[in-house]
């Protein structure tokens, strides 16, 4: 874990919750197991009301144990937009288990980034941004070589997040080529009157990696 972050910022790991781990072991088992490689797709950071929270990208204690069937004794706090968003993306692919049968939920940088309490973006500041950039290097490294996701293409969640993961993966080569989404917080803070056609359109681009 980097120590310390210019600009006030710290990056904190959710597993230092002894609750988290656990439920993170059972979410594995139970979804990720196989060796059948998958679709990374990947978001920016993890966020502290999702994965902050239970260890599992995109997904808040509400979304783990009402879609995800996990029981855990997390406090059912405000949702997470973007949880919120994938859920509805999951459904549309045919429920947690046949889409984490075909896809990786990750993010560029693994852990929660945080200034003042708030969430915040590895790129928000350049400073930053090359301070966690041999860590981003190394995080992608290893879910290209050692999680066994698919390298002939990668989801990435975010216009932004996009250039940056391209900078990345020119230096690292690991995948072929990169699809780019909207992020679901973007589509759910600023476009959800189109919330059906957003879902829609996730699945569709989505579902033609499968093909």
């Amino acid at each position: 874990m980097p120590s310390p972050l210019p600009d006030k910022v710290q990056a904190l790991s959710p597993y230092q919750d002894a609750a988290v781990y656990p439920l993170l072991a059972q979410f594995v088992e139970r979804y990720y197991a196989g060796e059948q490689p998958r679709v990374a797709v990947l978001g920016i950071n993890p966020g502290r009301l999702g994965n902050g929270r239970t260890g599992i990208a995109f997904t808040d204690p509400t979304a783990l144990m009402l879609h995800c069937g996990i029981r855990h004794e997390l406090p059912l706090k405000q949702p997470e937009l973007s949880s919120q968003f994938i859920y509805k993306v999951v459904a549309e692919l045919g429920g947690p288990a046949e889409f984490y049968r075909h896809f990786y939920l990750g993010s560029i940088y693994p852990l929660v980034l945080l200034r003042e309490g708030r969430n915040y973006n590895y790129y928000d500041s350049p400073a930053v941004t090359r301070a966690l950039w041999d860590d981003m290097r190394r995080s992608l490294r290893q879910l290209a070589q050692e999680v066994g996701v698919r390298n002939d293409v990668v989801v990435c969640l975010g216009q932004r997040n996009a250039t940056f993961l391209r900078k990345l993966n020119d230096e690292l080569q690991l995948f072929d080529k990169i699809l780019v989404l909207d992020h679901p917080r973007y589509l759910m803070q600023y476009r959800r009157r189109e919330l059906a056609e957003n879902v829609a359109h996730y699945a569709e681009v989505l579902g033609q990696t499968l093909n």
